[in-house]
Parts: structure tokens; sequence; C-alpha cells
């Protein structure tokens, strides 16, 4: 059983969750006027130190 639940994770499903969870948590960052954790950011590809120069 740890088998399928290790392909599940590494594979197309956790990786879509993955994706969606960090743009979730970037979107309610970005929301209430906080910055996003690094790791989310990198997550969905982009850069964490240009971030900060991105303007409305």
């Amino acid at each position: 059983m740890s088998a399928i639940r290790n392909s599940v994770r590494t594979g197309f499903f956790g990786r879509a969750f993955a994706v969606l969870g960090a743009a979730n948590a970037v979107s309610a960052a970005v929301e209430a006027g906080r910055r996003p954790r690094a790791s989310d950011l990198r997550e969905l590809g982009i850069n964490p130190v240009s971030f900060g120069h991105v303007s409305r």
C-alpha cells in the first residue's frame, strides 16, 4: 500500500495538489497584505527575490 501512496504523492496528482495549495497560500498572503512564503513562490515558479519588485 505504501508504494501506491508514494506514487500518488510524487506523481501527477501529488504535484497538482502541491501547486494548488501553494497558489492558495500565495493568494491568501497577498490579499492579507503579507509577503508569501518563499517555498510557495518557488513551487509556482516565481523567484522569491523578484516578487518584492512587482507593483500593483
